[in-house]
């Protein structure tokens, strides 16, 4: 009895992060949170400093920056001693719903996203995405998404299982969402280093998006203010620190999706795997 053949893989899914890969261009509406949390301690950090662990579910974001050597000897100034988990909870506490509060504020889609939607469902393919968001601040944000043409077919959230990023775990919740397998027929669509490693240690193909995002960090209106020199500079840094987080193309923004996936189709035809 001879073994059934399998055909070579092919595209199936595309999964993408939220903010700043989709929505919230320069991926703005946590940072001024993050400032105004930890201010509320006694303690101030700069938006740079927020953005270094951007990507990772929040309550990660706030331990992650609570070890940082600066942030933790400015805690010890401001209350005697090290951060604690208690402690940690505590900011925590405070930055949820003064995110949710804000979230809406920063709730416009990534200009052509809901153009690129629609081109991937004529391709046939499923959409997916996952968020360093927990599901209380996904919440309002749903439906104004999906009023301008963008309805994903799932969503993971922080917080939905035992580690978020960078593990593979809410990749792997979206192959089962959607159906799909093997990981190197989805591709995963990130702004930030964490989201990259996200995808890599899920198996997928990995697509760092630049100048929308949380490296770049500039809305349309900041990055149109920029000298041709500045603008030229961060783009190239941006480009530069994804590709070193091992993404294996890096795009301006989703707006030019389509040709990294006709190359992904490409050299899934000719064998290759990410």
């Amino acid at each position: 009895m001879t073994s059934p053949t399998l055909s070579a893989p092919r595209l199936s899914a595309v999964v993408f992060d939220w903010a700043g890969t989709m929505i919230d261009h320069g991926s703005q509406a946590p940072m001024g949170v993050f400032v105004k949390a930890f201010a509320q301690f006694g303690v101030e950090i700069t938006v740079d400093e927020a953005r270094g662990p951007m990507g990772m579910a929040k309550r990660d974001h706030i331990r992650t920056l609570l070890a940082m050597p600066r942030i933790a000897a400015a805690w010890v100034a401001a209350h005697g001693a090290a951060p604690t988990e208690a402690d940690i909870d505590a900011v925590y506490a405070v930055f949820v719903p003064m995110n949710v509060a804000v979230v809406t504020d920063f709730a416009d889609l990534i200009e052509g996203a809901a153009d690129l939607t629609l081109r991937l469902r004529a391709r046939g393919l499923k959409i997916g995405s996952t968020t360093g968001y927990i599901r209380e601040i996904m919440a309002p944000l749903l439906p104004l998404a999906a009023a301008q043409g963008y309805a994903p077919d799932n969503l993971v959230c922080a917080g939905d299982l035992a580690e978020g990023r960078p593990s593979p775990m809410m990749m792997y919740r979206t192959f089962l969402d959607l159906g799909v397998w093997p990981a190197c027929g989805v591709v995963k669509v990130d702004d930030t280093e964490v989201g990259i490693a996200e995808g890599l240690n899920a198996g997928c193909w990995t697509v760092g998006v630049a100048l929308t995002g949380n490296v770049f960090g500039l809305n349309p209106a900041e990055t149109a203010a920029l000298d041709g020199a500045t603008y030229h500079r961060l783009r190239d840094q941006a480009y530069a620190r994804l590709t070193r987080a091992g993404a294996h193309f890096v795009i301006d923004s989703v707006a030019d999706l389509d040709a990294v996936l006709d190359e992904i189709e490409g050299a899934l035809a000719r064998g290759e795997r990410p």
